[in-house]
């Protein structure tokens, strides 16, 4: 039989309303001739009861200073009460169901704690309980080290577990469920036309996941290309099939689509400070000395710029004090602009397309919006503008490409 990895994320079992739509298609995929594996997260979102969040602010007011070891055990106690919470409403409706924890299942993970990688899944217990015709649920966000210590995976951690586990069952289909119908061409909640996506390639979804969209942890995606296992991007509140990520390949045949799409999408970044750091003359070891001082004090940079003349690097505006006076403890003069915004064009066609960067630079142009920097890979163009003119770029830009026409066959 088929085997369907069903995730759904805090807001999709947060209430008994939402929680009827998880059995909902649960039901719905065994009545399609699956076996089920469903993945879940801690229910709701910071002030429910035994959200992730919550559980983090319980220990801020209980002492703050719980080893990581033991703050894993506090967490992951989320999702296995989401996992047993389930398993009392599938057991009503007669379906049969064993709960696991990520231990269990045989996933195995290094020892960082609060952040811990994958190292192996051994998925024979989950192969057995559904070769009894059971559904297995599943706390996701979770494993265990080769000593049998409680871990968990960091941020998007349920994601992927479903994906993980996905791959180690060989699964036909991995469902992530949310609160959107799919992978939109930008963010909703700032360009109203923006349309649903009927497919994207796993590189377009990892660039817009990295970039600012939140739709899916870019980890998940990455192990699920590894092996092509499909993921689907669905609402828990709808039976709308959502948005197919695959392969190129798989992409055109499961969703019987051939597109020349050009741009997939646009998504931003805000609270970015940009920081330029001017050479002294003969200084040709400057960004060896800048990015070795940031990384030794755990700052993360991004949208490096290098030439003779200096270098120009972003930072997030929360860190931004402590770089520059790291910087000017190395007698180096730095220059900050804070409350910038970093903005995305992300599609596969973009690849040897030439005037792309011509268009960009039009939209933003003619909404008297300055590029700030900009940068390109094969698959995504960035630009850096002001802060405060983040979400006229992103509506200027999603309208210069069309966006908004999208052809979706299957809504």
């Amino acid at each position: 039989m088929k085997i369907r990895v069903q995730k759904f994320g805090g807001t999709s079992v947060a209430t008994p309303e939402r929680r009827g739509r998880v059995v909902h298609h649960i039901r719905q995929a065994l009545n399609e001739g699956c076996n089920v594996v469903v993945v879940v997260s801690a229910m709701g979102r910071k002030g429910d009861p035994y959200a992730t969040d919550t559980l983090l602010h319980w220990i801020e007011e209980n002492g703050q200073s719980l080893s990581p070891r033991e703050q894993d055990l506090l967490l992951s106690c989320g999702e296995i009460i989401s996992a047993s919470t389930l398993s009392s409403l599938l057991n009503k409706e007669g379906i049969p169901n064993t709960v696991l924890t990520g231990g269990q299942a045989g996933i195995i993970t290094n020892n960082q704690y609060n952040n811990a990688q994958i190292l192996t899944i051994n998925p024979s217990r989950v192969e057995s309980e559904l070769e009894k015709g059971k559904v297995v649920v599943l706390a996701g966000y979770q494993g265990k080290t080769i000593d049998g210590e409680v871990t968990t995976l960091g941020r998007g951690g349920s994601d992927t577990t479903a994906t993980a586990i996905g791959v180690a069952l060989n699964a036909d289909m991995v469902d992530i469920f949310t609160d959107v119908e799919g992978i939109m061409t930008a963010d909703p909640r700032i360009v109203e036309d923006a349309a649903p996506l009927e497919a994207v390639t796993y590189t377009e979804i990892c660039n817009l996941a990295f970039q600012g969209a939140k739709v899916i942890h870019p980890r998940a995606v990455e192990l699920a290309m590894q092996t092509n296992v499909p993921i689907r991007v669905r609402s828990t509140m709808s039976d709308h099939p959502g948005t197919l990520v695959s392969s190129t390949h798989e992409k055109n045949k499961l969703a019987g689509e051939v597109s020349d799409r050009l741009i997939t999408g646009i998504t931003q970044m805000a609270n970015v400070t940009q920081i330029k750091v001017p050479a002294k003359e003969d200084q040709y070891d400057l960004q060896l000395k800048v990015f070795k001082a940031m990384a030794e004090n755990g700052i993360s940079v991004d949208f490096i710029n290098i030439n003779p003349s200096g270098v120009i690097y972003t930072v997030y505006d929360h860190v931004a004090d402590a770089a520059e006076e790291i910087l000017r403890s190395m007698e180096l003069e730095p220059e900050l602009l804070r409350g910038c915004a970093k903005i995305s064009v992300v599609g596969a066609g973009i690849a040897g397309v030439p005037g792309v960067m011509s268009k960009i630079a039009e939209a933003l142009t003619e909404e008297d919006i300055p590029i700030l920097q900009s940068a390109d890979s094969h698959t995504t163009i960035w630009v850096l503008v002001p802060g405060n003119h983040m979400v006229k770029a992103v509506r200027s830009l999603h309208r210069k490409f069309d966006l908004h026409k999208v052809h979706v066959t299957n809504s």
